[in-house]
């Protein structure tokens, strides 16, 4: 028992001796925790507003609890005529997205690391990154000027061509939404498949050219087996944010001709809680919560399946 008492001591000293001796690692990392408890955890609070009847003089605690056992803020939602169509657009944008950009993100990174002169290497990732570093609202001005029946050359084209307005039309806008995208995004995207490509063992390779593989061999049994473990985990990041579209450029590529394809959840989320001249901001909270529980939930899900099956789940 006093063996056990001394090493009981021996614990905390060594830990105190050792944060003395350190201390400047625990400063260096007391910045980031309190950033994220002053502006990822108590914002937390806020919550509660999707479960009441806000009013202002009463404050958040303050104001009385919502109807429905606290849930008439969702049940709202869900009852709302504009629930579905948003619901689905939501949907069909976020997995339209997945499909294609992930693809096109490894197709870079693959065809950017067998690229054997090294300028021509350097040249295309300058030119695939760049448009990731450009504002969304200036981008979206981009497109609109190129896609403009008016002034546009390439919308001019298409208008004169096929007799459709690409900017003015519902059924187009999420393959405008997500092509414009992958132009945007790809290379950066492609950034992370490279690094995981970079730590491939060329005795890997070197081994498949003696046994006579092809260069789509090469790709198939031992690049793309390397990259899978990335590819899952930005999978399973991807579906936690199915919900949550970035509502800057969708709402920069809105107009009355398109809004039953682009009216997503957080942009009507916007509307109801910014725009609309009585703000609701409980009603704006729980559409909030909704995304967010929705997508915690597809994580976990996302992340066992992955598991189970490829044996490359994080959590």
């Amino acid at each position: 028992m006093k063996s056990l008492g001394k090493k009981k001591r021996t614990g905390r000293g060594s830990f105190g001796h050792y944060f003395k001796a350190h201390w400047q690692l625990y400063l260096m990392i007391s910045l980031p925790v309190i950033l994220l408890l002053v502006f990822a955890y108590a914002p937390m609070y806020g919550v509660l507003l999707a479960f009441k009847n806000y009013q202002v003089s009463l404050g958040i605690w303050g104001s009385p609890w919502a109807e429905n056992h606290g849930l008439n803020n969702f049940i709202r939602f869900f009852n709302n005529y504009n629930f579905k169509e948003c619901l689905r657009n939501t949907l069909v944008i976020s997995l339209y997205s997945m499909v294609v950009t992930m693809p096109c993100s490894i197709l870079l990174a693959l065809s950017l690391n067998y690229a054997k002169n090294i300028f021509f290497r350097k040249t295309v990732q300058m030119i695939t990154y760049c448009p990731y570093f450009i504002s969304t609202i200036v981008f979206v001005g981009i497109i609109n000027l190129m896609l403009d029946t008016r002034v546009g050359i390439l919308g001019k084209f298409i208008k004169d061509t096929f007799g459709v307005s690409v900017l003015g039309s519902a059924n187009l806008f999420p393959s405008l939404y997500v092509w414009t995208g992958v132009w945007q995004g790809v290379g950066f995207g492609a950034i992370i498949y490279i690094a995981a490509l970079a730590g491939v063992d060329m005795e890997q390779h070197e081994a498949a050219i003696i046994d006579g593989a092809t260069l789509l061999q090469r790709i198939r049994y031992v690049d793309l087996p390397a990259i899978l473990p990335t590819a899952v985990i930005m999978m399973i990041l991807n579906m936690g944010s199915i919900l949550n579209i970035g509502y800057e450029k969708v709402l920069a590529m809105q107009n009355q001709n398109n809004l039953s394809m682009s009216e997503v959840i957080t942009t009507y989320s916007y509307k109801v809680s910014l725009v609309s001249t009585f703000p609701d901001y409980p009603y704006s909270t729980a559409i909030g919560l909704f995304q967010s529980v929705v997508g915690l939930v597809l994580i976990l899900i996302t992340n066992k399946i992955a598991d189970k099956l490829t044996g490359n789940g994080f959590i």
